[in-house]
């Protein structure tokens, strides 16, 4: 075990949760010289989260990359997350510009083998311990202060301190809810149900989503062969769906424009469920506690963002607080120099999100890019960059684009000229 020089601490950070956030966040912090304990509350190393779109946005490359994860994805069988958009007016078809670089990408990868692969990077990295079977259940706090966590593990219960405590322990953190945090939850009046098929074409192989007013699905395909299938309807459908779950879900597939040939394909996985999903933020900070990945924020499933988010969110604690974390500055600066971060680049999202999730249709902003994307190819490359999260709202509706998106539409309903003569 990883043995700390100061005094008064088992370790500079304790993390509870070894999935995509905790263990990202434990690599990174711990080349920067951090120790760290790094708890898992199952005891299987090869444990994995189930309910997921298991898609990696663009916005987290640089995170994989530097996590020096890329190479073993790609060799992992991962797929590049290129995607295609059905609207009412035609599909949105992101392609590169003539002679221009290839649009911005991740990856999609199933949680069952992105997960081990993560936590074993983790687990491999000096000054990183990996404590398996250990579940949070409650804070040691002294003056008003987070200085540690009391866990259960398989030796029975144990108190383990360090300087900040992160919560990377998903939408139902019990580090936040120790701490007190206050959460904010909104509505989803969607609910999601998925299945994983073999032997499920795809046009061009790429990722397909279904903007259907208000109901959606995607496909996302993945590594192994192996496509992910995701039905969103409203609530409103949800007690007739119940009623024949199997019959529904293929009934919905079949009725989709350019619908994947599911009758032909061999579902490998049980129809799962997410029939209720609000959307949670929480203040990412608290004294001597930091939170990430899902335990800040967990945003609408059918975005398809919250890996991206996990990873990024894990960058950004550690670019702020790896130096404080050992006691070489003010880790409350530090962890207010992440709070701002991750709310100035994540809550515009999580605004339009939960107001997408009372299952409206699209609203006049929303219809014109649309409309534009699924008729002007810059446009569309302009939606890619945003559904990747590469941008945020205020520049995905910036005047230029807006004024470009009008244009396109008006040019788009001119009638067209007389022939000559």
């Amino acid at each position: 075990m990883t043995r700390p020089e100061s005094t008064g601490h088992d370790y500079d950070v304790v993390i509870a949760g070894a999935s995509l956030a905790g263990s990202a966040a434990a690599t990174l912090l711990a080349r920067r010289g951090v120790r760290v304990a790094l708890l898992e509350r199952r005891s299987d190393p090869e444990a994995y989260k189930v309910l997921c779109t298991h898609s990696i946005t663009a916005n987290a490359y640089p995170v994989l990359d530097e996590l020096g994860l890329v190479p073993a994805i790609e060799k992992a069988g991962a797929v590049r997350n290129d995607a295609r958009w059905y609207t009412r007016w035609g599909w949105i078809e992101p392609r590169p510009a003539p002679g221009g670089p290839e649009l911005p990408y991740a990856y999609n990868i199933r949680r069952s083998t992105l997960d081990p692969l993560i936590r074993s990077r983790a687990a491999e990295t000096p000054g990183v311990d990996l404590l398996l079977g250990h579940k949070v259940t409650g804070l040691v706090q002294e003056a008003g202060r987070t200085v540690g966590v009391r866990a259960s593990t398989p030796q029975g219960e144990r108190e383990i301190r360090a300087r900040l405590v992160v919560g990377a322990d998903g939408k139902d953190s019990a580090v936040a809810k120790a701490a007190g945090v206050p959460t904010r939850q909104y509505e989803n009046a969607r609910f999601a149900y998925l299945a994983h098929f073999r032997n499920l074409p795809l046009r061009d192989g790429i990722i397909h989503t279904w903007f259907l007013e208000p109901d959606m699905a995607y496909a996302f395909p993945n590594d192994d062969g192996v496509t992910v299938l995701t039905v969103v309807p409203d609530k409103k459908r949800l007690p007739a769906f119940r009623e024949d779950l199997e019959g529904s879900f293929s009934a919905f597939v079949r009725a989709l424009p350019e619908a994947p040939p599911i009758d032909s394909a061999e579902r490998i996985t049980k129809i799962i469920g997410m029939v209720d999903h609000p959307l949670h933020t929480r203040r990412p900070t608290a004294s001597g506690i930091a939170l990430i990945g899902d335990a800040a924020l967990t945003g609408d499933p059918l975005w398809g963002v919250g890996c991206g988010w996990a990873l990024e969110s894990a960058q950004w604690l550690t670019e702020a607080v790896a130096s404080a974390a050992t006691g070489q500055g003010d880790l409350d600066r530090a962890l207010a120099r992440y709070g701002r971060v991750h709310r100035r680049r994540l809550l515009g999202h999580q605004y339009l999100a939960a107001d997408f999730a009372t299952s409206r249709p699209f609203n006049p902003m929303e219809r014109l890019m649309f409309s534009a994307a699924a008729r002007d190819a810059s446009l569309a490359r302009h939606m890619h960059r945003f559904s990747q999260r590469l941008i945020g709202p205020l520049r995905f509706l910036n005047p230029v684009a807006v004024a470009k998106a009008s244009a396109v539409n008006i040019k788009h309903r001119e009638p067209a000229a007389p022939p000559a003569g």
